[in-house]
């Protein structure tokens, strides 16, 4: 069941690379509920693990990627749906509502609180349960462990936030997830650069993953990295930009290299 719902790599770096927006399945019984535009999955994190490969192919890192929606259920939410951006606009658990702010369900189709509860242990357990356990292996045999959660975004969403979201958002909640020492070697390497604008702890700090699994003290350490979409693809069409992406991956390849460090 596992591998049909996620897939799991399994690295020899002391890093691993969460995905958790990638999945794009929805199953039939939950598709023929959904709103036309909602059935084109707008708010995935469209083609993140491939710009991710370089992670798994030249850096050894692990990788968790799931194989269905967010529209399914979020992963990166807390299973009793509290919000993790009290007082701003957002999405929850099962969402229904769109980043535009239309509608995931037809009128009279949004779930019920015992169906988000079935989604919870079919898709959102497993799921951290693997992430859990790949950590807890990557530690053991490295005595430390970087999580680093991978996303990425439409560049405007008026929705969620006011004018042009940076091409890059570092998430560290605010400093607690990361040590210092690697929010400042990160934050040096985005500072040094030209290419791209960017901020750290600004809109998006680090969702449940980042704020949950973050633990310098006990040797993981979470990080989270929003991307503007347009720097590595077509937005409206969802089409990968390969001139584009390649030269965004670079910049990912070093940010990954300093968590290595």
């Amino acid at each position: 069941m596992t591998d049909s719902i996620f897939h799991l790599h399994r690295g020899t770096a002391p890093l691993l690379i969460s995905i958790p927006h990638n999945g794009t399945q929805v199953p039939a019984e939950i598709a023929a509920r959904l709103t036309d535009s909602a059935r084109r999955v707008p708010d995935t994190d469209w083609h993140v693990a491939d710009l991710y490969a370089i992670a798994r192919e030249r850096l050894g890192a692990s990788m968790i990627v799931p194989t269905h929606s967010r529209y399914v259920i979020d992963l990166n939410r807390p299973e009793d749906d509290v919000s993790l951006y009290p007082g701003q606009n957002t999405t929850g658990l099962c969402p229904v509502v769109q980043f535009t702010g239309e509608p995931v369900y037809r009128e009279g189709q949004a779930p019920s609180e015992d169906e988000v509860r079935a989604r919870v242990e079919t898709y959102w357990r497993p799921y951290h349960i693997a992430l859990r356990e790949e950590l807890d292996r990557l530690l053991a045999a490295h005595g430390r462990v970087v999580l680093w959660e991978a996303h990425s975004i439409r560049s405007v969403v008026p929705f969620l936030f006011e004018g042009r979201l940076p091409d890059l958002n570092l998430g560290t909640a605010g400093g607690t997830s990361c040590s210092l020492a690697l929010q400042e070697r990160l934050t040096g390497l985005l500072k040094s650069q030209n290419d791209y604008s960017h901020i750290v702890n600004g809109r998006f700090k680090g969702g449940y993953i980042t704020r949950h699994y973050g633990n310098p003290a006990a040797g993981i350490q979470a990080v989270q990295l929003e991307l503007a979409q347009l720097n590595y693809m077509d937005e409206d069409s969802f089409a990968w930009a390969p001139e584009r992406a390649e030269k965004l991956q670079e910049l990912i390849g070093r940010l990954l290299e300093a968590t290595l460090e």
